[in-house]
């Protein structure tokens, strides 16, 4: 997983969190689980769309201020997204707070 801070990049979220899954079937649940488990927080994607079995390899799920991209990762590698926006900030995160509840 990666966060990127945003903010000083692009004026349309404050942060990009990138993650990938092993299968189209992996990305499919992890997009699941963290709408799922948002939901539960009362927080609501900008789009109302409901997920979907997505066959694209790449799950944008937009919260407004945290866009999160969820890539098969041989998609992830072809959109380099890290590269693409390499003058954003990384924001670290320690792996205690990355553990399931």
């Amino acid at each position: 997983m990666r966060i990127l801070d945003m903010r000083q990049v692009a004026n349309f979220c404050d942060y990009f969190v990138i993650l990938s899954g092993t299968s189209l079937r992996h990305v499919n649940a992890v997009a699941q689980a963290i709408d799922e488990d948002l939901a539960k927080d009362k927080v609501k994607r900008f789009s109302l769309r409901a997920l979907s079995e997505d066959a694209s390899g790449w799950i944008v799920l937009d919260y407004s201020s945290v866009i999160c991209h969820i890539f098969y990762k041989p998609t992830r590698e072809l959109y380099a997204l890290e590269k693409l926006w390499s003058d954003a900030k990384r924001v670290r995160v320690q792996k205690s707070l990355l553990s399931p509840k």
